[in-house]
């Protein structure tokens, strides 16, 4: 790697790769082209985040700048706003000392947001599809001279049905560009979509994506005749340093357990789908800044977002699929950090908790 991408990972204290780091990054910096498959929390996004930055960087100090706009050296593909900002936080820790633009075009942001942000030459675009396309068709974005294509959480992608958008954004690059896709789950989409766009797909998989980290602690509570908020409360009265992702199944639920912590004297927010963008983002980073302790959420918050502080994760409604009870778990006892899972368990739940102890006794 460049010295300044090495100055800045000892600076902000990188001194241990995670597994799919250490088996993917190698490969990455070498310009090979490679799927990773890893449990959420296992630092995916330094993984591609870096290789980019060097190969990029690696151009300009050969020689070979970036001079006319919308014409980015590399895309990095996101499903949602949200994940995008996160990812773009990442690289800023970098650009300072790289000196490399890097631009966004999210759903969620204004179209004349959009069109400035590429108005300008600048070297990495980080994109969502729509908002992407929307650029590629009036003409003022390009990905002719794309080098390395990146697709984040591509599972996810798939599940907001971004597969036409995808396909069309991959065949507007170079066919000679490096290719990393990421993702949480192997799905049969997520296969589909690797033949389509690796001719001989290299794939890293981290050994821990099928369970737990073991920095995890799991506590299942029975829920005696399904009163819920007694158990919660019972949960709460134990305080934590960092925040609490409560967890409900679908937006009603969210919703009505808001009221219910409110009118017991509880603060707390909600992160789900069908609400204001604004205000959703905005309650995510008041709980990300500290600012708030409890966050209330569906499975939107399951997947991708990386908050450090999260000490406790409560399953208010578990889920009834295994893929997504890990996402929803893998919001705490990240990177080498402790966390615990509370677990509401009622007669429904039996079949889960009992795949889930197969798993942790492994």
């Amino acid at each position: 790697m460049i010295p300044t991408i090495k100055a800045t990972l000892e600076k902000l204290g990188f001194d241990r790769p995670t597994e799919i780091q250490a088996k993917a990054l190698p490969k990455l910096l070498k310009g090979e082209s490679l799927v990773g498959i890893a449990e959420t929390g296992s630092g995916k996004t330094l993984t591609f985040s870096l290789p980019v930055l060097n190969a990029i960087k690696q151009l300009e100090l050969d020689g070979d700048s970036v001079s006319e706009p919308g014409r980015p050296r590399a895309v990095v593909i996101v499903p949602s706003s949200d994940l995008g900002e996160q990812v773009a936080k990442v690289f800023k820790d970098f650009t300072h000392e790289t000196r490399l633009r890097v631009r966004s075009v999210l759903g969620g942001k204004t179209k004349v947001i959009a069109r400035k942000n590429v108005a300008a030459p600048f070297e990495i675009l980080l994109a969502t599809p729509g908002r992407m396309e929307q650029l590629m068709d009036l003409k003022i974005l390009s990905l002719t001279d794309v080098r390395f294509l990146v697709i984040d959480e591509a599972d996810l992608l798939l599940d907001h049905g971004f597969l036409p958008s995808l396909m069309r954004i991959v065949k507007a690059t170079p066919g000679d560009s490096q290719r990393a896709l990421f993702s949480a789950t192997m799905s049969n989409e997520v296969q589909s979509l690797i033949k389509s766009i690796f001719s001989d797909a290299q794939i890293i998989e981290s050994s821990g994506r099928h369970r737990v980290v073991s920095t995890l602690s799991t506590k299942n509570i029975d829920v005696p005749d399904g009163k819920r908020f007694p158990v919660l409360e019972e949960i709460l009265k134990e305080e934590v340093e960092g925040g609490t992702l409560i967890f409900a199944n679908t937006r009603a639920q969210c919703d009505t357990l808001a009221d219910e912590l409110f009118q017991h004297g509880y603060s707390a927010s909600i992160y789900r789908g069908d609400m204001d963008k604004k205000e959703r983002r905005a309650n995510l980073q008041r709980f990300r800044d500290g600012r708030l302790r409890m966050l209330i959420c569906t499975d939107m918050a399951a997947r991708g977002l990386d908050v450090e502080h999260v000490d406790r994760v409560i399953n208010y409604h578990l889920p009834k699929e295994m893929d997504n009870y890990l996402h929803r778990a893998g919001r705490t006892a990240r990177a080498g950090r402790t966390g615990t899972v509370f677990n509401l368990v009622t007669k429904r739940d039996e079949p889960l908790v009992t795949r889930l102890d197969s798993i942790r006794s492994r």
